[in-house]
């Protein structure tokens, strides 16, 4: 590829590595973010001292409007008024995914959906890894993917959490196995329409070849329908139904165990009490990186001691306190009514559930979980933006306290409602944003505050 100027809309974690890529591969760098903080500041002088030219607190749109290409940070929306600007709007421009996969040298996992997409993406590096194989975790999940791209020597494989927002400007993107765990509304504050979310999710099959090997849940209409015409083989999983007799994937048995049927038969690998993982929907994210795993060439063996080495990753249905026989799970990262539905499924304690935040424009009203509610949870605390809400429309249902206060205000109120037996649960289905910084804020937070005063406390 020959010197381009390359212009990085975002200074954040992903926009640092494009533009540090960039420089790397010997194009002009122009790198911009509208915002000015610590980690900001650090993240431009980096590419200035790189060779690159970095400004915050605005967008220079002229000089935008003579790169060759811009490349978008993944918190940048597409309505956001640089790009709406009708010079920039000429200039070609990618996501930082799609820069990032032009400079690999690897074959890529890619992995999507609304729920799951990181614990599927963690456990599929885990089981390639458990495996020999060097197979770091990247995109979405922490890691960008330019990062990976710099490394001098290439790794066996990439996997890669591919959220819609970074699927959205891809190009040449084109994974050699790709994972759809599932599909709900979500990003309706970003996305006019349901159908605008799910189109940039189906990019993922955009660039499909023979060659490709596709990971689809097997009980969602909408992901078995998300692929169309795309070539390539298809493996289907499924927990709570039986594969057809031709189907080839993975299934949960009569016996409770996590069953593969592929070309060269029946391979049981283990049941589904094995997994330090809870939740039904666990074991689907379970046989979808079993499935991708063997796909990409690892050993029966290594995915069964993979599977049964995994670790929650934190914020996501993590146990993080045991206190006074109560358990304190932490799902922050539950930012959606349907994540929130499943952690929900997945209680087996009588629950006091934390459900607040700020509202992403679900269409669901939040009397849409009054079914898990009724079954699962002793009482609801509403608190942050969406308290009014959450208590106004589910107080005739279900037993709802309003907490208005600070979230440490929050936390100790739904400590005196839980007792020994119990279980408190974060799952918000909010983002974070009226109180904290992200979900992964909240979350560490709500882990402070579970494990203060940690008489017989166990961290679990």
């Amino acid at each position: 590829m020959s010197a381009q100027r390359i212009g990085i809309l975002g200074l954040a974690r992903s926009g640092r590595a494009a533009a540090e890529l960039a420089l790397a591969a010997g194009h002009r760098v122009y790198a911009s973010d509208a915002g000015d903080d610590v980690e900001l500041r650090a993240a431009a002088e980096a590419v200035r001292r790189a060779g690159g030219e970095a400004e915050l607190g605005r967008h220079d749109l002229e000089r935008l409007a003579r790169c060759d290409l811009i490349v978008v940070s993944p918190g940048i929306p597409p309505g956001a008024p640089a790009l709406q600007d009708p010079q920039v709007r000429r200039r070609p421009r990618v996501s930082e995914l799609e820069f990032a996969f032009r400079h690999l040298r690897a074959p890529v996992i890619a992995v999507t959906g609304t729920k799951g997409k990181s614990t599927t993406t963690a456990l599929t590096a885990h089981l390639l890894q458990s495996a020999g194989l060097d197979a770091p975790a990247a995109g979405n999940i922490g890691l960008a993917l330019s990062e990976i791209a710099r490394r001098p020597v290439p790794p066996d494989w990439v996997v890669v959490e591919a959220s819609s927002f970074q699927l959205a400007d891809v190009d040449t993107f084109a994974p050699r196995i790709g994972v759809l765990t599932n599909l709900s509304p979500d990003h309706l504050d970003r996305y006019p329409s349901v159908a605008a979310y799910y189109a940039d999710k189906a990019r993922l099959f955009a660039n499909a070849t023979l060659e490709n090997l596709w990971v689809l849940n097997g009980e969602d209409a909408a992901a078995m329908a998300l692929p169309g015409a795309a070539p390539g083989r298809r493996y289907f999983f499924r927990v709570r139904s039986e594969p057809g007799a031709s189907e080839h994937g993975g299934s949960v048995d009569a016996r409770g165990e996590l069953v593969l049927r592929l070309e060269q038969g029946v391979i049981p690998l283990l049941r589904a009490d094995e997994l330090r993982l809870l939740g039904e929907h666990n074991r689907a994210n379970a046989l979808a990186a079993a499935l991708a795993a063997l796909g990409a060439g690892a050993a029966v063996d290594a995915a069964r001691a993979g599977l049964r080495s995994f670790r929650p990753l934190p914020h996501r249905l993590e146990t993080v306190a045991e206190r006074r026989g109560v358990l304190w799970i932490n799902d922050s990262k539950a930012t959606n009514m349907a994540s929130t539905r499943v952690a929900l499924q997945s209680m087996t304690r009588p629950t006091v559930l934390l459900l607040g935040g700020r509202q992403k424009g679900e269409p669901e009203p939040y009397t849409a979980l009054l079914p898990e509610l009724r079954e699962h949870v002793r009482a609801v605390v509403a608190y942050g933006e969406a308290g009014p809400l959450v208590e106004a429309q589910l107080r005739e249902h279900v037993p709802v306290i309003r907490v208005d206060g600070a979230f440490a205000e929050v936390v100790s109120r739904a400590a005196g409602l839980a007792g020994p037996g119990d279980a408190v649960l974060l799952s918000p289905a909010c983002a974070s944003f009226d109180m904290f910084r992200d979900a992964e804020e909240r979350g560490e937070r709500f882990r402070e505050l579970a494990q203060a005063g940690r008489e017989g406390a166990s961290a679990g």
